[in-house]
């Protein structure tokens, strides 16, 4: 049997536990805390709550509602995933994934093609799941996007994001979604390719620091290294964390610029790497 079960959210009693887990998960600040009332008033208006109970209560839930988005062709609608939140004690056991199925499924159910959320580009757990895992792909930096955030985990960085799009109905994630797990790319192998990198440097003391300067892009694809645990290099050392800020700022968006897609996530003991398709080749 399942460790837990996934469950539609549409109760005040419900809403006010996902509330009590947000406290949990990013502690220190009330003000970020999305209250019930507003939650329901989504849910009853096309929006969508799942969340997952074990015996001890929710422990994880993804939260999001209607939206859209500009094209070439205008407006399109669209399915905007706002939260997604699990238990300290069930990190690293596959749940966001299992969270993030269910609302494939569901807003495919409500015929929109694609779902779109901002996440921290530093953090690598969250890009292994959103670019590696779920397939989604970014060609959007969103500068300073929530303004001064204060609790535990954002405090003290500019809460820059990358905006993903996660295009439901096509085969890359289709594949990605399926019963058999895609096994991640892994440093070596792309580096065989001859695949441009632009590496960070290692102090004397094991911390990564940016390149002091980056080399253009020119390739078809790109390597972009980032510190694999951000949170502890910014507890270690505020100034250097703001710096891989600063860094990734100015990086993705002269790649974004230039046409240049994040379409992979390379994350294993040798490093973390996303890697960048020039964008005129990735849709040939």
């Amino acid at each position: 049997m399942a460790e837990w079960t996934l469950q539609l959210l549409d109760t005040p009693v419900q809403m006010t536990a996902v509330e009590d887990l947000q406290r949990l998960i990013w502690s220190g600040s009330e003000t970020e805390v999305v209250p019930a009332s507003l939650l329901l008033a989504s849910i009853h208006n096309g929006g969508l709550a799942i969340g997952a109970y074990a015996q001890s209560g929710l422990i994880g839930f993804v939260f999001g509602f209607p939206g859209l988005s500009e094209s070439p062709a205008g407006l399109i609608s669209k399915h905007c995933s706002h939260m997604l939140g699990v238990h300290p004690d069930w990190r690293n056991a596959g749940l966001g994934f299992a969270l993030k199925r269910a609302q494939w499924q569901m807003v495919r159910h409500q015929g929109l093609d694609c779902i779109t959320w901002t996440y921290d580009p530093l953090l690598s757990c969250n890009a292994h799941l959103n670019i590696a895992r779920l397939g989604a792909v970014c060609s959007t930096y969103l500068c300073n996007a929530y303004g001064k955030m204060r609790d535990g985990m954002n405090a003290g960085l500019p809460s820059d994001r990358f905006q993903v799009d996660w295009w439901l109905r096509s085969r890359r994630v289709e594949r990605r979604l399926g019963r058999t797990a895609r096994s991640g790319l892994k440093p070596d192998q792309v580096r065989v390719a001859g695949v441009e990198t632009l590496a960070g440097v290692v102090d004397p003391t094991g911390w990564l620091h940016p390149p002091e300067k980056a080399a253009a892009m020119k390739g078809k694809l790109v390597l972009v290294e980032i510190p694999q645990d951000i949170l502890a290099l910014k507890e270690a050392d505020l100034s250097l964390a703001q710096s891989w800020r600063l860094h990734a700022r100015s990086i993705f968006s002269q790649a974004f610029d230039l046409g240049y897609i994040v379409t992979d996530f390379v994350h294993d003991p040798e490093g973390s790497y996303y890697l960048l398709s020039d964008g005129k080749s990735y849709l040939e």
